[in-house]
């Protein structure tokens, strides 16, 4: 019989995670309309990712450091592949039709980018010289700029974003940090005109989503009605009558956060974030306490993105971000999002059980 311990698991953030995942169960299956087979696929999704985070914790850091930049060119060659022959659905080219799954090499660069960029940065000094730092940035952009093209704007500001976490942990100079927020605002204005135009049209329904109430706007509106008419307890589990009475799209997946407020309420919303906080600051607290600049610069980036994915999604479903298709970690419906988070928390766990080792 394996102990927690001899599979480099920890307990605190094994529990948060289960926790989560089977609150994600309880809401999917409500916002699927009661369907029990929708909700027996995400249990099997979520029993193979959790294989998947156990498998992968067993990898020693050296052979994580070794293999981030194959890891890397492989999602590469992947994202390139799409573009020339992916699977299209819902006007975006994003999938490799693998016949009986369909893989999404985006998600595989949410590892990717950010284990790349920390293998770079154990190679040089650190704080990075600007000629690393550079180096870092083209690394992060490439995939960026190829998933953009799919078009899949929400997954390449994630790439972007765990790039610059793993910069920030590895304490990039102000300097640096001034010089590049100048070059986005000097491109800025191209890469506005750059946008599809219903992503133009996104960042515009923020300001006025009514200005289209039917149209454009229509996600935000029906999202934040359902938000702010579940008071303080919300109207009870499969009670939801934005939900049940189907004028959330997306209620499974991207605005599912609209479903769970609208049935708990506050207090709901309120543990949720309780749970979110309590896996990011585990995942701090483990990073803290590893040794080695690779393990923690990875540990690090890996929890804030994973931050920054509740950021942006609580965001856009109640109105104070654009809508960019980011999908509520743990929570939302779907199988490779999943399965790369639990990838994810298996490599920090990984690190942090071997956490005397000079990574």
């Amino acid at each position: 019989m394996f102990s927690g311990r001899q599979l480099h698991l920890d307990g605190p953030l094994l529990i948060g995670l289960l926790v989560l995942s089977a609150l994600g169960l309880v809401v999917i299956f409500s916002a699927s309309g009661e369907d029990w087979s929708v909700m027996a696929r995400q249990g099997l999704r979520l029993g193979i990712s959790l294989v998947v985070m156990v498998a992968v914790a067993q990898v020693s850091p050296e052979n994580l450091r070794r293999f981030s930049p194959h890891l890397f060119v492989v999602g590469v060659i992947l994202l390139v592949a799409v573009l020339v022959m992916g699977a299209a659905g819902k006007g975006a080219q994003r999938w490799l039709d693998l016949g009986l799954v369909r893989f999404q090499p985006s998600e595989l660069m949410k590892l990717g980018v950010p284990m790349v960029v920390a293998w770079l940065l154990t190679r040089s000094q650190v704080p990075p010289r600007f000629a690393i730092v550079l180096l870092a940035l083209a690394l992060t952009l490439i995939p960026a700029s190829l998933v953009v093209v799919q078009p899949d704007l929400g997954t390449a500001i994630m790439l972007v974003v765990s790039g610059l976490f793993v910069l920030f942990l590895a304490g990039i100079r102000w300097q640096h940090v001034l010089m590049m927020l100048a070059a986005v605002t000097a491109v800025a204005p191209y890469l506005w005109f750059r946008l599809q135009e219903y992503q133009r049209q996104r960042i515009l329904t923020l300001f006025d989503p009514w200005a289209d109430p039917m149209g454009s706007g229509y996600q935000a509106i029906q999202a934040q009605i359902a938000i702010g008419s579940a008071g303080i307890s919300g109207k009870g589990w499969l009670a939801g009558s934005q939900s049940h009475l189907e004028f959330i799209p997306e209620r499974s997946t991207d605005f599912i956060f609209a479903v769970f407020a609208e049935e708990f309420g506050l207090i709901g919303v309120l543990m949720l974030l309780l749970l979110y906080l309590f896996v990011v600051g585990r995942c701090l607290v483990m990073a803290y306490h590893t040794r080695g600049t690779f393990s923690r610069l990875l540990i690090g980036s890996l929890a804030l993105t994973f931050f920054f994915y509740v950021f942006v999604n609580l965001g856009m479903v109640s109105g104070i971000l654009p809508i960019v298709g980011v999908p509520l970690p743990l929570i939302s419906y779907g199988g490779t999002s999943m399965l790369t988070l639990m990838a994810a928390f298996g490599i920090i766990m990984g690190l942090h059980a071997r956490r005397r080792l000079m990574t």
